[in-house]
């Protein structure tokens, strides 16, 4: 599991607790934002809880819309941290919902492969897995698509708090396990739960680490 030194946890809350405002979403890469600051994108599968949880990290109730319906993100959303403007967060679209249409899921491949590979100012992904299922093959497929990007990521799990503390700990253990294999992944990952705020503060802290 990531660790993170107390000075780094209070610097990404002050930074956190500042203003964090939505920028623009993009359908294509014609509406991207400049490149100008450093980005951190949140990619995940369906109806894993990444707008909760980018919710949670930035301590609003609303700042990602949250939705039971698989899918609904489908667009890359832009979001300003700091003011003056410290980095972006990326809500990209989540994968691997079943009941889109054939091109949907094609628009979403295009769309999140070309911007990967050519996003000179995205320092890091954090690809969040339900910790209740682990890494899945639809997962797989993101991960390799940043191998192949050469866009360090670092897995996050979530839900954690749906899960008992062994099956956890086992969950974990995998998953670190899988991406110690993986040449862009980062070792150590988080465990969080946007619920009761388990692992919010190293979240936050990782961002910080990953802008650098």
């Amino acid at each position: 599991m990531a660790e993170f030194d107390p000075d780094t946890i209070e610097a990404a809350r002050k930074l956190f607790a500042g203003p964090v405002t939505f920028l623009k979403s993009a359908p294509t890469l014609e509406f991207l934002p400049d490149a100008s600051v450093s980005e951190v994108a949140f990619a995940g599968r369906s109806n894993v809880g990444k707008s909760s949880l980018l919710n949670a990290l930035t301590g609003r109730n609303a700042l990602a819309r949250t939705s039971n319906t698989p899918g609904r993100t489908q667009e890359l959303n832009f979001f300003d941290v700091g003011q003056p403007l410290a980095f972006r967060l990326v809500d990209m679209p989540g994968y691997g919902f079943a009941k889109a249409p054939k091109d949907v899921v094609k628009k979403w491949r295009f769309l999140v492969n070309d911007f990967l590979r050519g996003r000179q100012a995205l320092k890091r992904a954090l690809v969040l897995i339900d910790s209740r299922h682990g890494i899945k093959d639809v997962d797989r497929e993101i991960l390799e698509m940043l191998d192949r990007a050469a866009v360090s990521y670092r897995i996050v799990l979530t839900k954690a708090d749906k899960i008992k503390a062994s099956e956890l700990a086992a969950v974990t253990e995998a998953t670190e396990a899988e991406a110690r294999k993986r040449p862009a992944a980062h070792p150590d990952i988080l465990a969080t739960s946007s619920e009761g705020g388990m692992g919010i503060p190293e979240l936050r802290a990782a961002v910080l680490d990953a802008i650098g």
